[in-house]
């Protein structure tokens, strides 16, 4: 396992292989070791994966935004001297890497939004939040959290994944809760059509969290934006069929390096 750093602004972080910049941005309640099934894209990439603002090692817990999230991604990258990269987040992440767009568009080079969302309707708000929020407090109390998230998120529930999960899942009641509520906040119906640079969007078939008809719609809104559902798979595609996630992930960034190079 990679040693974590630290930035000047307290963001932890790991960096390490070699290749083109690669920024994987976790989901919520996430830590940056959930990538651990993407380590091996360093044979091919210089992978930067932070833990967001009060998730993993992260220390600071106040002003939980998706716009915060975002501006401590693109300080650590300036501070790491890193011109511009290929930004691929997850879920929040996913808010998090449109919001980096909106900020400083000039740093990114594509975006990967994986099981992600950029805009949650009114009738999903209460079912998401309120309607929940009551079984996130008492799961909270219980310490069963994490099993009932781990029944939400992924299509196969055998031990091995589930043990996997927990692992990777490691929220925190308070930043969990204040999390959500900013993903709530999200809406970017009219900064999608502005995105001009390569965009993948890739949903799951069986995602129950965040349903595949949303990346859909970011798919209309993204011009040019190539978009790929992943059969037999839940809203953690990168854990449950890494293999094949894998390999999507290198096919869009190896077109983008040679397209990049035909310029």
């Amino acid at each position: 396992m990679e040693e974590a750093k630290f930035s000047k602004s307290g963001v932890p972080y790991m960096h390490f292989g070699n290749g083109q910049p690669l920024v994987l941005i976790h989901g919520l309640g996430e830590v940056k070791e959930g990538w651990h099934n993407q380590f091996e894209l360093a044979d091919q990439f210089e992978l930067i994966i932070p833990d967001l603002r009060g998730h993993g090692e992260c220390t600071k817990t106040e002003g939980i935004t998706i716009q915060n999230f975002a501006a401590d991604v693109i300080g650590l990258l300036k501070e790491l001297e890193i011109e511009n990269a290929h930004i691929l987040g997850l879920s929040m992440g996913g808010a998090v890497a449109q919001e980096i767009y909106r900020q400083e568009p000039s740093i990114i080079r594509s975006l990967l939004l994986i099981s992600t969302f950029h805009y949650i309707p009114k009738i999903f708000k209460g079912l998401l939040f309120e309607n929940r929020k009551a079984k996130f407090e008492s799961l909270s109390s219980s310490g069963s959290q994490s099993e009932y998230l781990a029944h939400m998120a992924l299509y196969s529930w055998n031990k091995g994944i589930m043990e996997k999960f927990s692992h990777i899942f490691q929220p925190k009641h308070q930043i969990f809760m204040d999390s959500l509520k900013a993903c709530l906040e999200v809406n970017n119906h009219s900064l999608l059509p502005k995105i001009q640079v390569p965009t993948l969007i890739i949903g799951s078939q069986y995602d129950s969290v965040l349903p595949v008809w949303i990346q859909a719609c970011m798919h209309k809104l993204i011009p040019h934006s190539k978009f790929i559902i992943m059969r037999n798979t839940g809203h953690l595609a990168k854990l449950e069929v890494k293999n094949r996630f894998n390999r999507l992930l290198r096919s869009f960034l190896t077109q983008q390096n040679h397209a990049a190079l035909k310029r």
